[in-house]
């Protein structure tokens, strides 16, 4: 009788993996431990585990070929079964591919959309595969094109901690202005890819468009990444995406209508507190986005009110002022 593969408890984590592995045994190229090592961003001793994981408790039918110095399955036509794969991964490896949905526009789209099918296609079955595509959805939402040489060349700066030429279109300019950065972090955040770096002419941390450069050129120039490099130290602990400044500001806003479930529902920063009043509710927190703070509170409309800090306030009557001025001069 054949041997079947009980349900075991794997890790999460090495999920992917093994059936990395399946696919490159299972494609004949007679992959060996260093090429998975290295394909799989992992140690050559995990890829041994894995591989007798697969033959010992999978019942995998794995032999070393010494003559082509790789792994082969001796059925031709196995694949690792989806009996092992508990209904957890399956939702967790439909949400992942609905969620690559929002980088299509990017050069990382198709190398990871490619990498998740072929984990995705061995434990689908006919019957479940239907939900697992077509029932977990992630909206699109505007994205912003990448162009894959612009991808490629800061990607490079990045691993190699190299500066980086290219010319830029900022907002307010008139022209291409040519920048020279040493990149620390891409960034993504509502449909744009942006680059975190130092900026060399500014001689201060800045944030680029990438689909606003082009004519990206890697320097030999290397650079040492500071202790401080990270975004996320600089946002003040609060979630508005990825914009943020130097100075931090403690605000405070009253919400009514409809304003109330969409700030109530959401964790905007970590020392977020929330209290009712007569007519709604107040939320206040302290963060370094203050740009960012204040488009949303005027994308609530008439549903949010500032009280605090003061020059916050003072910017967002500012605009109402010119909003409603707007209106009495564009009436159709």
């Amino acid at each position: 009788m054949e041997k079947k593969p009980a349900r075991l408890n794997l890790p999460k984590t090495a999920l992917p993996r093994i059936y990395r592995i399946d696919a490159e045994i299972a494609s004949g190229r007679f992959p060996n431990s260093d090429g998975l090592a290295r394909m799989c961003e992992t140690s050559v001793s995990t890829i041994s585990r894995d591989i007798e994981f697969m033959r010992d408790q999978l019942f995998a039918p794995i032999e070393y070929d010494a003559g082509n110095r790789g792994y082969y399955y001796t059925q031709k036509t196995y694949r690792l079964p989806a009996g092992f794969t508990s209904a957890e991964d399956l939702l967790a490896l439909g949400m992942a591919k609905s969620i690559l949905s929002l980088y299509r526009e990017t050069p990382l789209y198709e190398a990871s959309a490619n990498l998740l099918e072929s984990i995705i296609t061995p434990i689908a079955s006919d019957g479940n595969r239907d939900w697992l595509e077509n029932r977990i959805v992630v909206p699109k939402i505007a994205s912003a094109k990448v162009e894959p040489d612009i991808w490629k060349t800061i990607v490079s700066g990045l691993k190699e901690n190299r500066t980086i030429l290219f010319e830029y279109y900022g907002i307010g300019d008139e022209e291409y202005k040519k920048r020279k950065v040493r990149p620390y972090q891409l960034l993504f955040d509502s449909g744009v890819w942006y680059l975190y770096g130092f900026s060399e002419e500014r001689k201060a941390i800045r944030l680029f468009s990438l689909s606003r450069m082009k004519n990206a050129v890697l320097t030999k120039e290397p650079f040492t990444l500071p202790k401080n490099f990270d975004y996320k130290d600089s946002t003040g602990d609060s979630y508005f995406g990825v914009f943020s400044a130097e100075e931090k500001y403690s605000f405070k806003i009253d919400c009514y209508g409809e304003a109330v479930f969409y700030a109530a529902e959401r964790q905007w920063a970590k020392d977020q507190k929330i209290t009712k009043n007569k007519d709604g509710i107040t939320i206040t927190f302290s963060s370094t986005q203050y740009y960012k703070v204040l488009q949303w509170v005027l994308s609530c409309g008439c549903n949010a009110i500032p009280r605090a800090p003061k020059e916050f306030v003072g910017d967002w009557k500012w605009h109402v002022k010119e909003m409603g001025k707007l209106c009495q001069t564009r009436k159709s």
